[in-house]
């Protein structure tokens, strides 16, 4: 999708009255400055082909040049959770909600994670937390409620 439109569009949409909904990937806080960056852009590629450890070295590497961007810290960790390194995951999670606490890619992937480490209850915090962002009516919030209501431990 083009970036024009990611940024046009939930404007238009909401004054039309229409709700639209978008993937994690779509909600990026910095979309522009993400596509300016080689690093995202291959960690992204990385992601696409489900190369775990190639994605999360093309992440550190956008840190370095950017250490403030919650998309690139989000990434990571989400990179790091398909590692199973769920420490590093849980840190730039954290991370990444603590420079755009409404960062509802974030809240999704953290809630997955911590229903993948057996606790529920905080995973319904974010999705509470989602609920508060987007009234529900966001993919983040609909995909974390499938991963709960789906989740046996």
């Amino acid at each position: 999708m083009p970036t024009f439109f990611k940024l046009v569009a939930p404007l238009l949409f909401a004054t039309l009255g229409i709700v639209a909904t978008v993937h994690a990937a779509d909600t990026e806080s910095t979309p522009a400055a993400n596509q300016s960056n080689p690093d995202f852009v291959a960690g992204k590629k990385a992601v696409d082909a489900k190369d775990w450890s190639g994605a999360a070295a093309a992440f550190e590497k956008a840190l370095r040049k950017d250490g403030k961007n919650a998309d690139a810290h989000n990434y990571l960790g989400y990179s790091y959770r398909w590692l199973n390194k769920m420490d590093d995951s849980f840190a730039h999670y954290r991370q990444a909600l603590q420079l755009d606490p409404n960062h509802r890619g974030a809240h999704e992937y953290i809630g997955v994670a911590y229903l993948k480490i057996k606790q529920p209850a905080k995973a319904q915090e974010h999705l509470a937390r989602l609920e508060k962002i987007c009234g529900g009516n966001c993919e983040e919030y609909k995909d974390l409620a499938k991963a709960i209501a789906d989740y046996t431990p």
